[in-house]
């Protein structure tokens, strides 16, 4: 029975790995290649990560593997203690140490590229599309007017709209990220990208997308009972197609509600 129980508790290990073996060609795996450099760079990060976990999962399942094994054949004698041992207790400190600082100057140059604004494309830094405010449950968006830059104040010729974001493709595009209840988080996991919302901040948020498409905007943060309906849209589309969108929505806003035949009706009846 007790061979038993081993091979029960060393068969769950077991699956997780081949699991893990088979997930990228099941389609278990990320959403789709991320659509700009630095997202494949941070897909990068994430494997050498899930590299050094899975080298310390297999050994340390191993080596229990061995312990409870040779539990099940020893009929005689004690448990072995290591407590005391100085030379175990330097390998297992400086070893995780080395690893964690490895890993923290291995990324450093890729989070430097997407949270320090001075590493921000000029392009981006200078000439933000819109300004993305957080609040339960919805993603506000305040673009500026065509031919007008966005300023850090609403202006009167501001436009609006809510749960759609709309970026040129191929281009370097910035957001001002705000919240204006609790803590959100700012999210496109097909682009992936995170950024909390703290209430009382505006942090710029920069990306890419080099595909045209339409992907998730989520919050990742828990931030009331309707958290999971804070879903917004993303659409990259060609410069022209942005253009026209930011044209329509100009229209949109401006429209009174009559059209030009009855705005001439009117006027040609207080005429007469």
């Amino acid at each position: 029975m007790r061979k038993f129980w081993c091979l029960f508790f060393m068969f769950w290990p077991m699956l997780a790995i081949a699991v893990c073996v088979v997930a990228p060609t099941n389609g278990w795996w990320f959403p789709s290649v991320a659509p700009w450099e630095l997202g494949q760079q941070i897909d990068d990060l994430f494997n050498l990560l899930l590299i050094i976990t899975t080298v310390v999962f297999i050994g340390t399942q191993v080596a229990l593997g061995y312990v409870l094994w040779k539990g099940t054949t020893v009929k005689t004698g004690g448990a072995w203690f290591s407590h005391g041992s100085h030379n175990l207790e330097v390998i297992w400190t400086i070893l995780p140490a080395i690893i964690l600082l490895f890993i923290s100057l291995y990324q450093m140059d890729v989070l430097a590229r997407i949270r320090v604004m001075s590493q921000f494309p000029e392009q981006a830094r200078d000439a933000p599309v819109a300004e993305v405010s957080a609040r339960q449950f919805e993603w506000r968006i305040r673009y500026p007017a065509p031919g007008k830059k966005l300023m850090p104040q609403p202006q009167p010729t501001d436009l609006y709209t809510v749960n759609d974001l709309h970026v040129p493709v191929g281009k370097p595009v910035m957001i001002r990220l705000r919240s204006e209840d609790v803590q959100h988080s700012f999210g496109l996991p097909e682009l992936r990208l995170m950024q909390d919302a703290v209430p009382g901040l505006v942090i710029p948020v920069w990306f890419q997308s080099n595909t045209t498409g339409k992907y998730d905007i989520v919050c990742k943060e828990l931030c009331g009972w309707g958290h999971y309906k804070m879903q917004g849209e993303l659409t990259v589309e060609l410069q022209e197609e942005y253009d026209a969108y930011l044209q329509a929505l100009q229209a949109k806003m401006n429209d009174d509600g009559f059209s030009a035949e009855a705005n001439n009706a009117v006027a040609q009846s207080n005429e007469d």
